[in-house]
C-alpha cells in the first residue's frame, strides 16, 4: 500500500500535494476565463460568422477581451483581499 491510501503523508508529501492541487485549480480558472470570455465576446461582437473577421469585429473582440480581463482581475483582487481580511479577523 502506498502512503496516500493509508492516509499517512509526510509534511513534504502534503505540501507537494497541495501545490499540485493549487496548480490544477489555477489551470481550471484560466480555462474557465478563456471559455467565458470567448463566449461572451463572440456573442457581443460577431453578427454573422464567416471565414474571417472584419476590422470592426477585430476591434470589438480586442476591446471586449480587454474589458473582460480587467473585470476578472478586479474581482479576483477584491475577492482575495476580502478572504485575507476575514482570515486576519479570525
Amino acid at each position: 500500500m502506498d502512503s496516500l491510501s493509508t492516509g499517512t503523508l509526510s509534511g513534504a508529501q502534503k505540501e507537494e500535494l497541495m501545490d499540485q492541487v493549487k496548480q490544477q485549480i489555477a489551470i481550471a480558472n484560466a480555462q474557465e476565463l478563456l471559455t467565458k470570455m470567448s463566449e461572451k465576446c463572440f456573442k457581443k461582437c460577431i453578427n454573422k460568422p464567416g471565414t474571417s473577421l472584419d476590422n470592426s469585429e477585430q476591434k470589438c473582440i480586442a476591446m471586449c477581451m480587454d474589458r473582460y480581463m480587467d473585470a476578472w482581475n478586479l474581482v479576483s483582487r477584491t475577492y482575495s483581499s476580502r478572504i485575507q481580511r476575514e482570515r486576519n479577523n479570525m
